[in-house]
C-alpha cells in the first residue's frame, strides 16, 4: 500500500512536470562559437555528407605504431572545441599510451551552425537535439548521427591505415553521454573493427538519461516497478526506453539489443559530486525524471536496473570520480577518466 502511494505521489510530480519546460538548456538554442577545421565524408543508403570533426594525426596517411583510438563525443552545446582541447590534455596526461594514441572528436552540427558559419551545402547538419539520439540530420541528406559514428570507425578499421591498432575507445560526456549509451545499443559500427581484431570500448559519462529496456523504472525504495505511463506517456519512447526507434534501428526487437548491450564493454564514468537536482543542462523531463533526481542517481539506478535483470552476465563496470560534478575536462582527465579511456592504473572499479 505505501509503495502504491509513493508511486502514485511519483507519477502526479511527473505529471506537473511535463507541463514545465524541459530545462533552461532546451530554451532557444545558439550558434557554436568555433567549427572544426577537418571533414570525413559519410556514405549511408540515404546519401552522402560531410562531417565536421577533430583528428589529432592525418589519418589520410598510414599511421604505423598508432595503437589506439580515442572517439570523444562533445556535450549538448556542440562544443567540439572545448571537448577536444580537454581530450588533448588527457592524451598528454596519458604518457606512453598517449603518444602511440590517435584522437577523433566529431562535431554534431545544427542548422543554425551552418547558417551562422555559411557552411557549404554539403555539411551535415541535425537538429539542435536529435543528433543525441541517432536522429536524421536536416540535411544534406537523412543520416543518422549513428552512421556518422558508423563512419568514423570504419575509417579507423581500415588496416592500410592504421595496421596496429588495437584498442578503439568510444567516449561522451552528458549529451555526448548520452550518444555513446544509445550508440552501444543500437550502433551498427563496431562490426568493422571487431572483423579487423581491433576491440571496441564505449565509456558513458555523465549523462542526463539512459535508455531502459522494458518499462520498469526506479520505485524509490532500491528496486523498480513498471512506471505510471498515464503520468508521463512518453516515458518508454527512445530514447529514453525502447518504443518508436529511430529508423537507423531496422526491424531489431528489445530482446536482441539488450543482450547485444550486455556483450558490449561499456565502462559508467561518473562524477560523485553530480548531484545536483536543479543543474540548469539536467534533463527535467518527465522521461528523465523518472529515472531519478539527478544524474548520479540515474547512472547508478541504471546499473542496479541492469544488473538486477542479468545477475550472471553483467560485465560492465562503473569507475566512480570522487568530488568531480558537471565538469567534463575533470571527468576525462581524472584517474578514473584516464583508465576508461586509456587503461591507465590508479582506478578502481565501484559497485554502486
Amino acid at each position: 500500500m505505501i509503495l502504491r502511494r509513493l508511486l502514485g505521489i511519483a507519477a502526479a510530480a511527473c505529471l506537473m512536470l511535463s507541463a514545465l519546460p524541459l530545462r533552461a538548456a532546451d530554451e532557444k538554442p545558439h550558434p557554436v562559437k568555433v567549427v572544426a577545421d577537418q571533414r570525413l565524408t559519410v556514405t549511408a543508403p540515404a546519401g552522402t555528407g560531410e562531417l565536421a570533426l577533430y583528428v589529432s594525426r592525418d589519418w589520410s596517411k598510414r599511421q604505423p605504431g598508432v595503437t589506439r583510438a580515442v572517439i570523444v563525443v562533445h556535450g549538448r552545446l556542440r562544443n567540439a572545441d572545448v571537448y577536444n582541447a580537454s581530450a588533448e590534455k588527457a592524451l598528454a596526461a596519458a604518457g606512453e599510451a598517449g603518444r602511440s594514441a590517435i584522437l577523433v572528436v566529431p562535431q554534431f552540427l545544427a542548422d543554425i551552425d551552418a547558417a551562422a558559419f555559411h557552411l557549404p551545402a554539403a555539411t551535415l547538419r541535425w537538429s539542435a537535439a536529435g543528433w543525441e539520439g541517432g536522429a536524421e540530420a536536416k540535411g544534406p541528406a537523412p543520416i543518422s548521427s549513428f552512421a556518422a559514428l558508423d563512419a568514423t570507425l570504419a575509417r579507423l578499421a581500415d588496416r592500410t591505415l592504421f595496421p596496429d591498432l588495437t584498442t578503439i575507445v568510444v567516449a561522451g560526456h552528458s549529451g555526448g553521454g548520452q550518444v555513446v549509451q544509445r550508440y552501444a545499443i543500437l550502433g551498427q559500427g563496431e562490426a568493422a573493427p571487431t572483423a579487423s581484431g581491433i576491440a571496441v570500448r564505449y565509456v558513458v559519462a555523465n549523462p542526463s538519461s539512459y535508455a531502459y529496456f522494458n518499462p520498469d523504472r526506479p520505485d524509490g525504495e532500491g528496486g523498480f516497478a513498471p512506471f505510471a505511463a498515464a503520468a508521463c506517456p512518453k516515458f518508454d519512447r527512445w530514447k529514453y526506453g525502447m518504443a518508436e526507434l529511430p529508423a537507423y534501428a531496422g526491424a531489431a526487437t528489445p530482446a536482441v539489443l539488450e543482450q547485444a548491450y550486455l556483450g558490449r564493454d561499456v565502462t559508467y564514468l561518473l562524477g560523485t559530486a553530480d548531484t545536483d537536482p536543479n543543474h540548469p543542462a539536467l534533463d527535467k523531463s518527465c522521461m528523465a525524471e523518472a529515472q531519478g533526481p539527478y544524474r548520479l542517481a540515474r547512472g547508478e539506478a541504471y546499473v542496479q536496473y541492469l544488473r538486477g535483470r542479468h545477475p550472471d552476465g553483467f560485465r560492465q563496470r562503473v569507475l566512480l570520480v570522487p568530488g568531480v560534478g558537471h565538469d567534463g575536462d575533470r571527468m576525462l582527465t581524472s584517474a578514473c577518466g584516464l583508465a576508461a579511456l586509456f587503461d591507465r592504473p590508479g582506478c578502481t572499479p565501484s559497485v554502486p
